[in-house]
Parts: C-alpha cells; sequence; structure tokens
C-alpha cells in the first residue's frame, strides 16, 4: 500500500475552465473519468457524463451532486456502437448548449499471456480503447469543426512505451492511442480543435485493487519514483490542465502522468 505521507494535499478549483461545456466519457465508478469529471465541476465547467453502466451512472450523477454541486446530465453509452457515440455526443450538445472539451476516458484492460490469448481477448480490448477512441474523437471532431473547435484529451498509459508481462493487447491498443492522438492533432489544428492525451503509469482505486492481485500492486509501486501509485484526481489534474487554456500552444502530444523510473 502507498505511504499516505507521500500524497500531497487535494488541489481545490481554481477557475481554469470556467465557462467551459465538458463531456467525460467512463464516468461512473472510483477511477479517472469521474475524478476528471468532479475536477472539471469544482474549475468551473458545465459537466455531461457518460457510460456502459447506467446504474453505476446515476450513483456518479448523486455523488457529483453532492459532492460539487452540479448534478449533470448523462447519456448511457457503449464506445463500440457508434449510434452510442454519435447520440452521446449529440445529448451532451443539447444538454448544455454545445461542447468545448470532450474527455476520452473510457477503456477496458485484461492479463493474458500472448502465446494463451484468443482472437476474442485481443479484439475486445482493441474495440474499447483503441476503436472507441477513435470513435469518440472522430463524432466530437466533426461536431467541433462546424462549431468553432474545441479540445480532446485521451486518456493512454505508458504501457503504450513499455512493456509489461500480460498486456499485449492492452499495450499495443494504448500505443494506437498515442499515435491516434498525435495524428488527430495535426489535422484538428487546421480547423481549431486542439487533440492530447495522459500516459498515466499506475492510478489507484477500489475496482484496480479489486481485479490485480496485492503483489502485483506492490511491484507496480515500488517501481515508481514516489514509492506509491497515483491517486485517480491527479491524472484529472494533468487532464484539466490540457482541457485549459493553458495548454494552448500544445496538440499531439502525450504527457506522460507518471513518477516510474525509466
Amino acid at each position: 500500500m502507498s505511504d499516505l505521507k507521500n500524497i500531497p494535499g487535494y488541489v481545490p478549483g481554481h477557475g481554469l475552465l470556467k465557462g467551459k461545456k465538458v463531456v467525460i466519457t467512463a464516468a461512473a465508478g472510483t477511477g479517472i473519468g469521474f475524478a476528471a469529471a468532479k475536477k472539471c465541476a469544482e474549475e468551473g465547467a458545465t459537466i455531461f457524463i457518460s457510460d456502459i453502466h447506467e446504474g453505476r451512472l446515476e450513483k456518479a450523477q448523486n455523488k457529483l451532486a453532492e459532492e460539487t454541486g452540479q448534478r449533470p446530465e448523462f447519456a448511457i453509452c457503449n464506445v463500440t456502437v457508434q449510434d452510442d457515440v454519435d447520440n452521446l455526443i449529440n445529448e451532451g450538445a443539447k444538454a448544455m448548449g454545445g461542447i468545448d472539451v470532450v474527455i476520452n476516458n473510457a477503456g477496458l484492460g485484461g492479463t493474458a499471456d500472448l502465446v494463451d490469448m484468443t482472437d476474442e481477448q485481443w479484439m475486445v480490448v482493441l474495440d474499447v480503447t483503441l476503436n472507441g477512441c477513435f470513435r469518440v474523437n472522430r463524432a466530437a471532431m466533426q461536431y467541433m469543426k462546424d462549431n468553432s473547435g474545441g479540445v480532446i484529451v485521451n486518456n493512454a498509459s505508458v504501457l503504450g512505451w513499455r512493456a509489461q508481462k500480460g498486456q499485449a493487447h492492452y499495450a499495443a491498443a494504448k500505443a494506437g492511442v498515442m499515435a491516434l492522438t498525435r495524428c488527430a492533432g495535426v489535422e484538428g489544428s487546421e480547423f481549431g480543435v486542439r487533440v492530447n492525451a495522459v500516459a498515466p503509469s499506475l492510478a489507484l482505486h477500489p475496482f484496480l485493487h479489486k481485479v490485480t492481485s496485492k503483489e502485483l500492486l506492490a511491484e507496480l509501486e515500488a517501481k515508481e519514483a514516489y514509492g506509491r501509485g497515483s491517486e485517480v484526481w491527479e491524472q484529472a489534474n494533468v487532464m484539466v490542465f490540457l482541457a485549459s487554456d493553458y495548454s494552448s500552444y500544445m496538440t499531439g502530444e502525450v504527457i506522460s502522468t507518471s513518477s516510474q523510473r525509466a
């Protein structure tokens, strides 16, 4: 487990997204998506959230209302279904009167050695994590191109650069997200759309503890320079920076939100 003394204090809002209208995907639960939604609201944005899990999404809506004073509207969205993605953008724009930022957090992991991996295991991770990212980026860029530009923030992973046993599908998908981000950033610059990504190493939250052994988490945390995984809000802080005007000269970039040693 992390040494709590090494965790800095939670950073309060500074109005970095005041007046912005932000859509956040995969915002249910306790992971980076929810943390990003909360941070955006705290930074002054109007938010619209989505997830594939309706029950968890309703709980997230209630929790956001309790913790930020804003009860966001939401849409159920399976990023492997283009109609869902198109509906998300349409409903988000309708609910908020426009969209300035899309934080694209949806992804799916898993663990399987390559020699044992089935086509289904490979394809489902690629379809959610890479193809889903493509679908959301495409729909957001189409909207933003016709509506005075905007910002897209993707969620990649340091595994797009680094090797880890049992993660060939996830690493390949996240490397694809990085390449997609670079190309989308160049293309979007022609019509006022910035596209960047964060690449977390290890962000700790309850669901991760459920699906990952204590031994593996301890091993991964030991590789971090601070000797701990990040808090999900530490990842969200960087997403907010990329969503804000403070990163106005950045596009097609991938920021490693990591303390991991090279």
